[in-house]
């Protein structure tokens, strides 16, 4: 059943999803009270803990000099996205943070502009107006339900975090082709952890040792989905997986519902319709830029 399972990408993408939607419900559920700097020590710490096993055991190299200063760089980045995400988390509905942050999609090919220089198509660049519009439509009223004190804190939070994260999407780029992943998931996670370390001895109070088990399950969960997504991407086309994506809104809507009291209104509907086929048009841009050069559909190029 497990070997079933592995061989099927769709099927592991979508769980990659609904996992990650999880992660977003227990960072909600604890931060308020464990604090986010606290919650996101920890959360590195064990997913550090993992990653560095599976390197010792897999006995991958070291990277070079240069390939370390890098990641320290773009680790830093991550950190600082996830710090923003958590926090947001604390002040949004879920569906509305999950649905704010996809527009970090929508940040890539400018982020790509201004890291590689390739240039942003008039196509992409409606498309991000497009999608941002969305997202501005989604906030303009506040849902029903648990949501924070500092709720225009908690939309520019998340909004700094996509772009982050969109950054940090464009930097990986540039060492996915030179390095494993395995390596990318040592840094990813060992990085914050040394930089988080002072929280995880008291710098922002003691830690409840009740909410260690959720911060391990935090982070064995987090290198979880990195592990299903990377297996389901090696075994299918990014075209046919992207769009399951989205369906973490389905998963954060339906969270946030059952576990929050949370109903998200006709707007955050509304906005995330315009944002995710902004997203989808951002994304497949490339692939009928190519058709179009090469006079071949799109399910016969290359991804």
């Amino acid at each position: 059943m497990i070997a079933r399972l592995l061989s099927a990408p769709l099927l592991l993408a979508v769980l990659a999803v609904a996992m990650g939607s999880g992660i977003d419900a227990l960072v909600k559920a604890t931060a308020p009270g464990a604090g986010v700097m606290v919650l996101v020590a920890w959360r590195f710490l064990f997913g550090a803990m993992i990653a560095t096993t599976v390197f010792l055991v897999q006995r991958r190299a070291w990277p070079k000099r240069e390939a370390v200063l890098f990641h320290i760089m773009r680790s830093l980045m991550q950190v600082a996205s996830a710090i923003l995400l958590f926090y947001a988390l604390t002040q949004l509905a879920l569906a509305e943070t999950v649905l704010i942050g996809f527009t970090a999609a929508l940040m890539v090919p400018f982020a790509a502009w201004l890291i590689l220089g390739e240039a942003v198509s008039p196509r992409a660049f409606g498309l991000t107006l497009l999608g941002f519009a969305g997202a501005a439509f989604a906030v303009s009223a506040t849902p029903e339900g648990a949501v924070g004190a500092h709720r225009l804190l908690g939309i520019a939070s998340i909004l700094a975090s996509a772009m982050l994260y969109a950054v940090v999407l464009v930097l990986l780029r540039l060492r996915a082709v030179k390095e494993d992943a395995t390596t990318i998931a040592l840094f990813t996670n060992g990085v914050p952890a040394l930089c988080l370390s002072p929280f995880l001895f008291g710098l922002a109070g003691p830690v409840n040792v009740n909410d260690l088990p959720v911060f391990a399950l935090l982070g064995a969960i987090g290198y979880a989905v990195w592990y299903l997504l990377t297996l389901a991407y090696a075994r299918a086309r990014a075209q046919l997986l992207a769009p399951l994506e989205y369906t973490a809104l389905i998963w954060a809507a339906l969270i946030g519902f059952v576990f929050f009291d949370e109903v998200p209104g006709w707007r955050v509907a509304v906005g995330a319709v315009l944002i995710v086929a902004a997203c989808l048009g951002v994304a497949f841009e490339s692939h009928f830029a190519t058709r179009r050069e090469t006079g071949q559909p799109v399910s016969d190029l290359p991804d």
